[in-house]
């Protein structure tokens, strides 16, 4: 039988752990209620970020930043920036913008008194269409990685900071521009066919279903899981392009060579992922051809090697290669067809595009390497 001490020491360690409970209860709800709010703070900035990539009215998205902090005020000024760029692209390609629909997925969300801590995945459509031509609405995607650090004030939540790899991170006083001031138009445009050597339909599947973050990309969105994701080792996009040309069982089936393989294990070759040693293998082993290597202007200008300009002989299947400054190759891409107005649209990893004109996201410096695949 329980004495009466032991009785009362009883009664004290339940109501103490009835306390503890409802402690944790009252936390818990709290808890909740901040990820919900910080979840809707998100739904709304991204939300809005796509409206005013077609609207331009940008005022509105500086109540969502921190008006007295120099590093929220620089998110929100890149922000501004790629609206800008994107329209003044746009402008120059007599390109309309109709749409903009926005899509995340939270990765990883903690919240800490006034603090939130995010990292997540952006999806990015963008309709548009042509104001010289009678043309559908056609459209891209462009998937982004971010990570952000959101502060409370005064009871509502705002972006202290954020980073990104922005593909539309440029100057907009700098994008090239046309003679005639529209958008480049492959009037060739040939569907995609397997060769003997090369199976060029099948890269340019495999380039679509492995497009990753971006809007329109297969596979849920995901990487090919057989394959190392070099994004964090200075880009994926030559171990993309790499694996859309050669990949057996999915890809172009491009046989791989003793430099140019990836390993289980080991992960990729220096030539299947680094850009330079990647061109460099493609045009000295003879599996590419470089068609054309030059500005924007130099790329679809006719010339007496292409009296309808070199772009015009780009298929898909194809790579493009880019250098932002000197000789060195900074990025690829793979050519996966055209819209319907006949300009030529690229996907590519770091960042992810699906279905995107291939010059977007560069400027007026930038060199363009027409690499072309041998069948």
């Amino acid at each position: 039988m329980m004495n009466l001490t032991n009785k009362f020491v009883a009664a004290i360690l339940i109501l103490c752990l009835t306390l503890l409970s409802c402690k944790a209860e009252v936390y818990a709800a709290s808890g909740d209620q901040e990820e919900q709010e910080v979840r809707a703070f998100l739904d709304k900035l991204y939300k809005q970020r796509a409206d005013i990539l077609v609207s331009r009215e940008t005022d509105g998205l500086k109540e969502l930043y921190l008006h007295d902090n120099k590093v929220s005020k620089h998110a929100l000024h890149n922000e501004v920036n790629r609206t800008n760029y994107l329209n003044e692209w746009a402008i120059k390609r007599a390109i309309k913008l109709v749409k903009a629909n926005s899509e995340i997925r939270i990765v990883r969300l903690r919240t800490s008194k006034d603090t939130a801590k995010i990292s997540l995945v952006h999806s990015l459509k963008v309709d548009y269409t042509y104001t010289n031509k009678n043309v559908p609405v056609q459209s891209f995607g462009i998937g982004t990685e971010h990570y952000l650090t959101l502060k409370k004030l005064d009871d509502d939540w705002k972006v202290h900071k954020e980073w990104y790899l922005d593909p539309l991170d440029e100057n907009p006083n700098k994008i090239a521009v046309t003679d005639d001031g529209t958008s480049p138009s492959v009037n060739y445009r040939q569907q995609p066919v397997d060769g003997k050597k090369y199976r060029r339909a099948r890269a340019v599947e495999y380039a679509n279903k492995y497009a990753g973050t971006a809007w329109g990309a297969g596979n849920n969105h995901r990487y090919n899981r057989k394959y190392a994701d070099y994004s964090g080792k200075g880009g994926d996009c030559t171990n993309f392009a790499s694996q859309a040309v050669g990949d057996e069982k999915e890809g172009g089936g491009l046989p791989m060579t003793g430099s140019w393989r990836y390993f289980a294990k080991k992960g990729g070759s220096e030539a299947w992922i680094r850009t330079d040693s990647f061109y460099n293998f493609l045009i000295y082993s003879g599996y590419g051809k470089l068609l054309a290597r030059g500005h924007f202007r130099d790329i679809i200008a006719p010339s007496a090697k292409y009296p309808d300009g070199a772009i015009s002989h780009i298929q898909p299947g194809d790579l493009i290669g880019y250098i932002i400054s000197g000789s060195d190759v900074d990025h690829f891409s793979i050519v996966v067809g055209f819209d319907d107005y006949g300009y030529p649209l690229v996907n590519s990893h770091s960042a992810d595009r699906y279905r995107v004109p291939f010059d977007l996201g560069w400027d007026q410096y930038t060199k363009y390497l027409l690499v072309h695949i041998r069948d």
